[in-house]
Order: structure tokens, then C-alpha cells, then sequence
């Protein structure tokens, strides 16, 4: 073209067009290919896509150039512009998905992996946190039977009429009164007897400080950990121990979880939500994986073998009026129906304690009457995945 000509073509415009072309060319190469959902780590079932024989079948979207070829586990793609949608069928508990994109600049692959929770069904778990007092009580009381303890009879008749598993989260020490070093072994066939039903678990060294593993180096939590365990062993025995599933504050360092994951950690429960410009209670996780959390029951981090679930409910703060209404809400959610992370903390039960909730044990109840009625079943999250079959 002349220049002449070519000056002639941007007086009338055209050089719109001819301009543009390689604009929208590169923008095409430009266009990431990156598969939306699922997301890398998502726990999926039976209510996230459609049962087929030996396997699940889900659809995969994503978005890539719209110029490009793409195909997902070899399976051709459907396009809208830039989107992409494909139907895989997940055969294994643990899969990988590759979406592969083919064009004029090449192929490129982008790829994430996702467990199959292939024997879900409904069910919850119920875990309360901060205890220390009914150690405490038992202890100053002497008591014939650990269920003369009025917190943990509230706790057995809730199992005797619901079925209802429990895992206590407990400190080493109450302050400088006690420490669990004191806590006889002479109730410890009582503790195994009951041990189908009620686990002890490690959740911190004391109530204060607050956050105390946030920024801790992973030695001073699982120093930690052992040293309570070895205290539940002793005077409840090894059936009554149980992993941690919540350590005090949800904070530990990103370092962490692979020790924790060595000492038969397989499930962290966390709130997952926003607190002014930062997530929080979320282990310290990225807020891209904190947000994903906070919208679905759970997900994998492959890195450390752990999966990370959110609380549903904290009975504590939901007053008895608004327990189903929330339980509701979230049954109605496909994403965050299944399982039901039932939660709240031991000190409320208490009189003497500052915050003391007369109708705890009504919110318990009516938090657990209504899952039962929905067809929940009570698990541990130990075992299995997240409680279920694997």
C-alpha cells in the first residue's frame, strides 16, 4: 500500500478493520485456557453430577481462545465464545482432568485434580471445642462415673436419642489450677466402652493466647499435640483418641500440615470466612481456595493430603429459632448439602462462665434432631473420607 493510500484508509476509517485483525489475534493468544470447574481439589458426589456405572459423570467448563480446539480427557469440547464445556466421567477416587486447547499458536494443556467421594451419603459430625472444664470437674468431684459430670450426660443422652458421635477438643491445661497429667486413669474402661460414640482430640495447649499456632513453628504444635495425646491414651485409652480435625483458632502455619498430616490428621474443619480485607479461620489458606471454601463442603489439598471442610453451623451463636433455618438453607445448596459440620464450644454450657447460654443444649438438640430427620447420619471425619466409605 502507498502511502499515499494508506493515509487515505485512516481518513475514512477503515483502518479499523485492518488494525484490529491482528489486535483480536493476539488477544486470542493471549486468552488463558484454564478449566473453571471444577476446581482444583473439589470434593465432588452424587448430588454435583450424574451416577453412571462404576463412575460419575460431571461437566467440565472452562474458558480458552476462541479460535482454539479443545478437547477435555480427550473429549471435544462444545464452544461459546471463549467458554468450554465437556462431560467427563470420574472412575477413580482421585482424578486428573486435562483440558488441552490446539490452534494456531499451539497446543497448551491446563490441568486439575478432583476426588470422587464415590460411597457418599448424607451425614454429619459433630465436634465442640474449648474443653477443659469437664476435665477439670471430674477431676475436683471425684465422681463414680464420668456421666455424673452433668455436660457429659447432656452429651450421652443426645447420642442415646439421636445416635450422635462426638469428638471433644481439649486443652492440656485450665490456667494454673490444673492440667491433664492430673486426670485419673481409673474412669479409663468407662472412656473405651463409650469409645464408638465420644473421642477426645487435641485442640490446643490452653484457651490463651489466641491464635497460639498461627505463626508457631510446626515443632511447637505438634510438641503440643503429643503431649495431649499421650495424656488421652493414658487415662482414656487409644480407642478413645482421635486425630485433631480443629486446632484452637483454625490458624496454623502453611508449614505445618504435612506434620500434621504425619500424625493422622485427615481433615481440618474451619469457618472459611471473610474478616475486613482478609480470610480468616481458614488454616491460612489463599483467599482464591478460602472463597471456594466458603461456598462448598470441602476440598483437597493434594500437597499435604488434607482435605479442608467448613463449619456449617456454630450452635453457640445461632439462636434456637434460627438452627433449621440455616441447616435448611444449606441442605437446598447441592454444593453444600451432603455433609453437615456441625460445631460449638464447651464453656457455654457452663454457669459460671461469663457468656453462659442457658439453652445451649436446646440449640445441640434441635441442630441434631433436624439432620437426623433429614436422613444424616452421625460419623468421625478420621475415618474414611470425611467420614464416609473410601
Amino acid at each position: 500500500m502507498s502511502r499515499k493510500r494508506f493515509v487515505q484508509t485512516l481518513a475514512t476509517g477503515a483502518s479499523a478493520l485492518v488494525l484490529a485483525r491482528p489486535l483480536r489475534g493476539l488477544a486470542d493468544a493471549a486468552a488463558p485456557l484454564k478449566i473453571t470447574d471444577p476446581f482444583h481439589g473439589a470434593v465432588l458426589n452424587h448430588r454435583l453430577g450424574q451416577t453412571v456405572p462404576d463412575g460419575l459423570k460431571i461437566r467440565v467448563q472452562g474458558v480458552a481462545a476462541t479460535s482454539d480446539r479443545v478437547t477435555v480427557n480427550g473429549v471435544p469440547a462444545t464452544r461459546e465464545g471463549d467458554q468450554f464445556t465437556a462431560e467427563v466421567i470420574l472412575r477413580s477416587k482421585e482424578n486428573t482432568i486435562t483440558a488441552t486447547a490446539e490452534g494456531v499458536y499451539g497446543q497448551r494443556q491446563h490441568q486439575v485434580r478432583v476426588l470422587w467421594d464415590r460411597y457418599s451419603r448424607p451425614r454429619y459430625r459433630f465436634s465442640v471445642d474449648d474443653n477443659s472444664f469437664f476435665l477439670r470437674d471430674i477431676f475436683q468431684k471425684q465422681y463414680a462415673s464420668l456421666f455424673d459430670c452433668f455436660y457429659l450426660k447432656l452429651l450421652r443422652d443426645l447420642h442415646t436419642r439421636y445416635g450422635t458421635r462426638f469428638v471433644l477438643n481439649i486443652y492440656y491445661t485450665t490456667g494454673d489450677d490444673f492440667n491433664l497429667t492430673q486426670f485419673p486413669d481409673r474412669y479409663r474402661s468407662e472412656w473405651e466402652d463409650q469409645a464408638h460414640w465420644l473421642k477426645l482430640a487435641f485442640h490446643a495447649h490452653a484457651n490463651d493466647p489466641d491464635r497460639p499456632y498461627e505463626t508457631a513453628p510446626p515443632e511447637k504444635l505438634i510438641a503440643d499435640l503429643d503431649q495431649v495425646a499421650e495424656q488421652i491414651v493414658r487415662f482414656a485409652g487409644e480407642a478413645t483418641y482421635s486425630p485433631p480435625t480443629v486446632i484452637h483458632w483454625a490458624m496454623v502455619a502453611p508449614e505445618a500440615l504435612k506434620p500434621l498430616y504425619t500424625r493422622g490428621v485427615r481433615v481440618l474443619s474451619g469457618y472459611f470466612r471473610r474478616s475486613g480485607q482478609r480470610w480468616d479461620i481458614n488454616y491460612r489458606l489463599d483467599d482464591t481456595r478460602s472463597e471456594y471454601l466458603s461456598r462448598n463442603d470441602a476440598l483437597m489439598d493434594f500437597d499435604s493430603g488434607i482435605v479442608f471442610s467448613k463449619v456449617d453451623i456454630i450452635c453457640n451463636t445461632v439462636p434456637v429459632a434460627d438452627t433449621v433455618p440455616q441447616l435448611a438453607a444449606l441442605a437446598a445448596d447441592p454444593r453444600q448439602a451432603e455433609i453437615m459440620d456441625l460445631f460449638t464450644h464447651e464453656q457455654y454450657f457452663w454457669p459460671f462462665y461469663s457468656n453462659y447460654i442457658p439453652d445451649h443444649g436446646e440449640r445441640l438438640e434441635t441442630a441434631i434432631r433436624w439432620v437426623t430427620e433429614q436422613g444424616y447420619q452421625p460419623v468421625f471425619f478420621h475415618e474414611g473420607l470425611l467420614g464416609g466409605k473410601v
